[in-house]
């Protein structure tokens, strides 16, 4: 879909979800039908909003005391999107959650009724979840590519949903995927510009490469995090079962940059879907003085624009880190955004439940806080050095 089109889609849910007439919004009534992971993965890898916390090849993998549950949703006989859910039983047993993480998903996010879509999904998920099955339903949207504001956020709050867990630094830079070789070098920030013009002279060569390398990756990644000291919480052991997905669009891709025969940096990237989403990277002592990241996400960001249908490139956060602000700051440039995953909306029907719910999330989010605070105080890894104000709203570029 072009810029122009894509700001008309926009314009068109402002315009919905606003004052008014965001309360009187049109619903299309969906049916809903709880489906086997195998089918659900399948189904997803040709949707819209397909990302990897919506798959069971990497949920199963990354929350394994949840069950993974996926559910689809049809009008008229036809799909039109889908949830995986998360289900995790509270202590004592008294009652369960739903997670929805980077979902509801559509299968067509462009359709003209996406707005009204959007809100019979969220009335299946309270059915379904909330009021059969007495759970606190908690929805993360993703973060929108309008910097304005997220409206299905938005919408989860109208219907009184209410506000949960917000994430220490929530920004996303997010590249648009859609530009040629000149204005895309344009876009970018002047210094990022600069440092790009110098790896292009040194000498680097880019690879696209497929699951068996693999283990290169790894020896790179490890090498890395233990050079920079960084406390690794990431969801790195979900790349095997990511890479051996049935569908080849739910598998993620590997690049490298060499350098005279040495490899000296790699990134794996989930491309399935119409945002396109950068898991993990890393680098060797020699990529910093040879520019070799600006290089390996130049030609990534050319690839993907080439070789799939996304149209943006989410280089996720900074995990409070100055220097990657710094670098995917300089990379959105002008032509992308940077704007914030909302906060968890909680809803559930009994306040009881809502209650034993809050307090689960409360004593998860007290629980990395005290992970984090012995990262730095115990275990002396790298201390998050990002001023809060950077990253405290979205940031249109």
């Amino acid at each position: 879909m072009s810029l122009v089109a894509n700001s008309e889609v926009n314009l068109r849910q402002k315009a919905l979800w606003h004052g008014v007439e965001r309360r009187r919004a049109d619903r299309v009534a969906v049916t809903r039908e709880i489906v086997t992971p195998q089918e659900w993965d399948r189904f997803a890898a040709g949707f819209d909003g397909a990302v990897q916390e919506q798959l069971c090849a990497y949920a199963e993998t990354r929350w394994p005391s949840a069950r993974p549950e996926p559910m689809l949703f049809s009008h008229d006989g036809e799909v039109i999107g889908g949830a995986l859910m998360m289900i995790q039983r509270l202590p004592l047993g008294i009652t369960s959650m739903s997670v929805c993480k980077w979902g509801p998903i559509f299968k067509d996010a462009t359709r003209r009724d996406a707005a009204a879509i959007y809100p019979g999904m969220i009335d299946a998920l309270v059915a379904e979840y909330a009021v059969d099955r007495g759970m606190m339903l908690s929805v993360l949207p993703r973060a929108s590519t309008d910097p304005s504001h997220n409206w299905q956020y938005d919408h989860l709050i109208s219907r009184r949903f209410r506000k949960g867990s917000t994430l220490l630094f929530p920004n996303r830079y997010i590249v648009n995927l859609r530009l040629s070789d000149a204005d895309q070098r344009k876009s970018f920030e002047q210094k990022w510009r600069y440092h790009l013009n110098k790896a292009d002279k040194a000498g680097l060569s880019f690879e696209h490469a497929g699951a068996e390398r693999l283990d290169e990756f790894d020896v790179l990644y490890h090498a890395m995090t233990d050079r920079k000291n960084f406390a690794d919480h990431s969801a790195y052991a979900t790349i095997p079962a990511l890479l051996a997905a049935e569908s080849p669009a739910l598998r993620p891709e590997l690049f490298f940059v060499r350098h005279e025969g040495e490899v000296v940096a790699g990134a794996v990237i989930f491309k399935a879907g119409d945002t396109a989403v950068y898991l993990f990277g890393a680098t060797n002592n020699q990529a910093l003085p040879l520019r070799a990241g600006y290089f390996l996400h130049w030609n990534i960001i050319r690839w993907l624009r080439d070789n799939t249908r996304a149209k943006w490139y989410d280089l996720g956060g900074t995990d409070g880190f100055q220097g990657l602000h710094q670098f995917k700051k300089g990379m959105v440039g002008s032509a992308g955004v940077i704007t914030p995953v909302p906060p968890v909306a909680n809803f559930a029907a009994r306040p009881f439940v809502m209650l034993l719910g809050e307090n689960a999330f409360a004593a998860r989010d007290a629980y990395y806080a005290f992970r984090r605070w012995l990262d730095v105080r115990l275990s002396g890894k790298a201390k998050p050095n990002q001023a809060k104000h950077e990253d405290s709203s979205a940031e249109g570029q």
